[in-house]
């Protein structure tokens, strides 16, 4: 039997797109008034004695372990900084400084009703949050042939759907716009959803400004069938575009307000953003044309009861460390530019040392232009051969993807050793094929 709150929370949101996409999971799930709720509010009204929270306090800090507190630099942060547990949905401090630094990033968003981002326990969390609340067993996501693998464990392992693809490039070596629309269109009943990373894992491709517009374009035809679509933009790699026509806005962007059929899910984190890749930190963000305010604070009201019941709140330190360096850091703009330049200087010996291979029948590199990785077409050869191989023979490790595409990783190779990374890589296909 439902809960009150969830009914009420399901009758807003049904008069609005995100409706028809509730999960049975979705449509059951709340933020209820219990231990969290009841302590929020008591810590803005209990000024006398507050006896609500499960957290061992002295002198209005938290407890804490001498041998951990001496890690942290002596007068910058309080224990309640790293010790205390965070609110749900994340610090709202930092929810309103990564919204505005979005729309920084993201000058098309300006003045488009988007709601607050919702902390979440890094990328995956939020997609497998995104899932539990909007994907049922036996639910297909659309999705390019050419995937992070994680998207198959969480969709088909985990929720028990499928994964729909279409072919990640068109005959011309571009984002397969045209496929993209033909799967969504064939998408059984009245729903489609589909997952979009950009800069793609594992290729290292992002559609350039002309084909971002038609993949906004296709998508918003879709809508106007009467097809309602939800679209799930993983921004894992956000910022590392290296070439003046790749679009530099997310997909997000030009959905948030597109047409009132489309609902645009936003998933981003601090992970690759803020080089902190051990904090789990991560953030989902909703928008359609067809909501108001009361439809966000439903899908907050959601989201933070998905979050409640799996991992009840998100890493504090972490949270409080990403927000200082947003707000105070000297060096932030500095570092993340230093890191900027090193993996485009990569990039470019990645691109120009490929062309001493471009004759090779062994293998055939995706086009790529973003991100941190490129990879192998192994031409109908097994991946994970040349994959076991490389790692044998010349203690060289790579990834091996659905026994296809073998994907490096040059953001984690020093720039003086990407030739030899690349010959090793040539000679073992070479070796092993001919």
């Amino acid at each position: 039997m439902l809960d009150r709150l969830a009914i009420e929370l399901n009758e807003t949101l049904d008069s609005s797109v995100a409706g028809s996409f509730l999960s049975s999971f979705g449509r059951r799930i709340f933020f209820p008034k219990g231990i969290v709720a009841q302590s929020a509010e008591a810590g803005a009204k209990a000024k006398r004695h507050n006896a609500t929270v499960g957290l061992a306090k002295s002198k209005g800090q938290p407890m804490y372990l001498t041998d951990i507190y001496s890690y942290f630099k002596e007068d910058l942060l309080q224990p309640s900084d790293i010790f205390s547990y965070a609110p749900g949905g994340g610090d709202k401090e930092l929810r309103s400084a990564w919204k505005e630094e979005m729309i920084k990033k993201n000058p098309t968003l300006k003045g488009k009703l988007i709601s607050l981002p919702i902390v979440t326990g890094g990328l995956t969390h939020t997609i497998s949050t995104v899932a539990n609340l909007f994907f049922d067993e036996g639910d297909e996501i659309v999705c390019p042939d050419l995937f992070w693998d994680n998207y198959e464990l969480i969709f088909v392992h985990a929720k028990n759907g499928s994964l729909k693809f279409f072919n990640f490039y068109d005959e011309n070596n571009h984002f397969n716009v045209e496929g993209m629309k033909q799967a969504l269109l064939d998408c059984k009943g009245e729903t489609a959803r589909i997952i979009l990373n950009f800069p793609n894992n594992p290729t290292g491709y992002t559609p350039s400004k002309d084909e971002m517009l038609k993949i906004k374009n296709a998508i918003v035809e879709v809508a106007e069938t009467g097809k309602k679509v939800l679209v799930l933009s993983d921004d894992a790699y956000y910022g590392l575009f290296f070439e003046e026509e790749t679009e530099k806005e997310s997909l997000f962007a030009f959905l948030a307000d597109a047409h009132e059929n489309i609902f645009a899910i936003k998933g981003d984190a601090a992970t690759k953003e803020e080089m902190v890749w051990g904090f789990r930190v991560g953030f989902i963000t909703y928008a359609s044309k067809s909501f108001n305010d009361k439809h966000l604070d439903a899908l907050n009201s959601k989201s933070l009861g998905a979050i409640r019941c799996s991992v009840s709140n998100c890493d504090r330190p972490g949270q409080t460390l990403i927000l200082k360096a947003l707000k105070e850091g000297k060096h932030y703009n500095e570092d993340k530019e230093k890191t900027f330049k090193e993996m485009e200087a990569r990039y470019k010996i990645v691109k120009k040392e490929l062309e001493n291979y471009r004759d090779s029948k062994l293998l055939k590199p995706y086009p790529f232009n973003s991100g941190y990785f490129m990879a192998f077409d192994t031409m109908g050869r097994s991946a994970e051969e040349l994959r076991t191989y490389l790692l044998e023979k010349y203690s060289v490790g790579a990834i091996n993807i659905m026994d296809r595409t073998l994907r490096l990783a040059y953001c984690s190779v020093e720039q003086e050793n990407i030739k030899e990374l690349l010959s090793l890589v040539y000679t073992a296909a070479g070796e092993i094929w001919t």
